[in-house]
């Protein structure tokens, strides 16, 4: 696993560079494996981690290990394992160095230069394929038109969640340009579920009826937040308990079921009731109550947004500590402005990753705010000691620094 992680991480394969010749090349050489699965196509700003999730569970409780279901997600929390699941078990260390290793050299011997990306979602095909998966759950990384997940020629459904500015570097400066972007995932003659209340919706629309997709938006999905263990989803004139906290979920659950109904798949409200109640996703506003702890992994302007409104509406008459560290391709600038509003103490934690923002970037008016942090044991004094509300967001490789 040390050599994989090796080769992942290396200057070489550490970087973004987008393109579909590279993964067609080296998919080419392992028998195209993506020609012999079936995908649910995900694309978007926010909410694609928990779109995705959800459906994988659904499809898992409702086949109950009598088929496959593969779950394909970014970025990683612990371990490069995690992206690559199947029926939510990760793929072992044993498997994943074996075909990295093995998809690397094969690489290398034909001087196809894969991203780290790139190789991650080979890897992640050929043991879809080898473990004979029905229905891979497959997440965009960036974009979607020239993302190497793009390689597939056909979905069963593809799915764009919330678009909103980020990646404006690689995406586009404006919603049109990221939407059509993102609208790359979808194919002639395919079904693609998306909210009307997109901001990108006209953009997709209009690339969809070029290919003949149908459109399918969502029913209404109400959430129900009464306390850290009774959150209710509530749809079909039901009320379900759902696991996942925030109102913004109302919005990943509503696609998540769309994509259900699309599937066909008769799947009953009971496989989907015991689904929801039962769905984990790690570092999604998670609350620790003993140590009095918000845990979030929003990483841009959007995701941040939500978080602020989860905490005003629920959590705002106790004093706050915010913990905060990001990558320095991100706005942070206005993520910032959005999570300080108020009066709150605020740490900057300066924590070591590639591309990890330092204090020294932030402009002066965070910076006399801050106090900064620059090792995980201080964090976690302050997780540990600190009695007000602690919350801690930005980016998930941050969190997967601490918590580790």
């Amino acid at each position: 696993m040390i050599n994989a992680v090796n080769i992942l991480t290396s200057s070489g394969k550490f970087r973004v560079n987008l393109g579909l010749n590279r993964i067609k090349a080296i998919l080419e050489l392992l028998d195209n494996p993506q020609k012999k699965l079936k995908f649910i196509h995900i694309a978007g700003t926010n909410g694609k981690g928990s779109t995705s999730k959800i459906i994988n569970d659904i499809l898992i409780e409702h086949f109950k290990s009598k088929k496959n279901i593969g779950l394909y997600t970014s970025p990683h929390l612990f371990s490069y394992c995690e992206r690559i699941k199947i029926n939510n078990s990760d793929i072992s260390e044993k498997d994943f160095t074996f075909l990295l290793e093995s998809i690397n050299n094969l690489a290398n011997k034909n001087n196809i230069d894969l991203t780290e990306f790139e190789l991650l979602t080979a890897v992640a095909l050929k043991y879809f394929e080898i473990n004979e998966v029905e229905y891979v759950v497959f997440e965009v990384g960036l974009g979607g038109r020239f993302d190497a997940t793009n390689i597939i020629e056909n979905s069963e459904v593809s799915v764009i969640t919330t678009i909103d500015f980020d990646h404006t570097q690689r995406l586009g400066s404006t919603i049109d340009e990221i939407a059509y972007q993102k609208a790359g995932i979808i194919k002639d003659h395919s079904k693609v579920v998306i909210s009307k209340n997109n901001l990108g919706y006209e953009i997709i629309k209009k690339v969809a009826n070029g290919k003949n997709a149908r459109i399918v938006t969502p029913n209404d999905v109400e959430i129900d937040f009464i306390g850290f263990s009774e959150n209710y989803a509530l749809f079909d004139n039901k009320k379900y308990k759902f696991n996942l906290l925030g109102k913004h979920q109302k919005d990943n659950l509503a696609l998540a079921l769309a994509v259900i109904d699309c599937l066909d798949l008769n799947i009953k409200k009971e496989t989907v009731e015991n689904a929801l109640k039962k769905i984990q996703w790690k570092f999604r506003l998670e609350y620790d109550n003993e140590k009095n702890l918000l845990i979030d992994g929003a990483h841009n302007p959007n995701g941040i947004r939500a978080l602020k409104n989860f905490i005003d509406e629920n959590l705002k008459n106790q004093k706050k500590t915010i913990i905060f560290g990001c990558l320095n391709n991100k706005d942070y600038s206005k993520m910032l402005e959005i999570l300080l509003e108020g009066e709150n103490s605020f740490y900057f934690f300066e924590f070591d990753y590639p591309n990890s923002l330092k204090y020294d970037e932030l402009p002066e008016k965070f910076k006399k705010k801050a106090k900064l942090l620059k090792s995980v044991d201080e964090v976690k004094d302050i997780i540990n000691n600190n009695k007000t509300l602690k919350i801690i967001c930005g980016s998930l490789y941050m969190l997967g620094k601490v918590f580790k």
